[in-house]
């Protein structure tokens, strides 16, 4: 009888590692194919910020749970989704975009571009918290050719960043209410230098096609007048 009962919490037990270890499988799974494999260009709220925030939550209040274990492999999954993506990019190039989605991707696709070519090394990161632009640009800037070790560091840097701390800031929120408020604090922050940093690119943008459509007007005046002129 004694036997049976310690067979029975075994049981019970491996049962309950195996809830968590399926809970850990896919929440790394979905942030890695958010990136590697495009996922996230067709479902961006199951594979962004709301998974993260929402697993960092349900660290809090289940057992077996162990945030150090779920942000860290949330972190692993993150970058290496990325590096899959800047390396497909990096060696099959302009043409393995062309082959992905209709129309909305391809132009996602074309705004990416412009964001990473106006961001440069920050676009890697300010991109995890913008949904189209995290699973564009990385391939991006493989296909810009963007210099290795720099793509690494701002993969790294935007990983602990998003990654892990929106994760921890989930668990904390839950776990501690007092920090709800700075959590809310945190996220007016981000929304706020986004909304800068559209302005900016927008008027950088402005200044561009300004500076190119005067570029053409001079050319075809130059061109009417030296039609006149022979």
């Amino acid at each position: 009888m004694l036997h049976q009962n310690a067979l029975d919490g075994q049981l019970a037990d491996l049962i309950g590692n195996a809830g968590v270890l399926l809970f850990y499988l896919v929440v790394w799974g979905l942030v890695l194919v958010g990136t590697a494999l495009f996922v996230g260009a067709f479902v961006p709220f199951i594979t962004g910020d709301s998974l993260l925030f929402a697993s960092g939550i349900v660290a809090a209040g289940a057992s077996g749970v162990d945030i150090a274990v779920l942000a860290l492999g949330t972190g692993i999954a993150a970058f290496a989704g990325d590096q899959v993506a800047f390396v497909l990019g990096r060696r099959l190039g302009r043409p393995y975009l062309q082959r992905h989605g209709g129309r909305r991707t391809q132009a996602l696709i074309a705004k990416t571009e412009w964001f990473y070519r106006t961001f440069g090394w920050w676009s890697v990161v300010v991109a995890r918290f913008v949904p189209w632009a995290r699973v564009f640009v990385p391939v991006i800037a493989g296909v810009a050719g963007m210099r290795y070790w720099r793509f690494v560091t701002a993969n790294l840097v935007g990983t602990l960043v998003w990654a892990v701390g929106i994760t921890v800031a989930g668990y904390f929120a839950a776990s501690i209410p007092a920090v709800r408020m700075v959590t809310y604090a945190v996220a007016v922050v981000c929304i706020i230098a986004s909304v800068v940093a559209g302005i900016r690119a927008w008027r950088i943008d402005r200044r561009e096609r300004a500076s190119a459509l005067a570029g053409a007007e001079t050319a075809e005046g130059d061109t009417a007048h030296g039609t006149a002129g022979a």
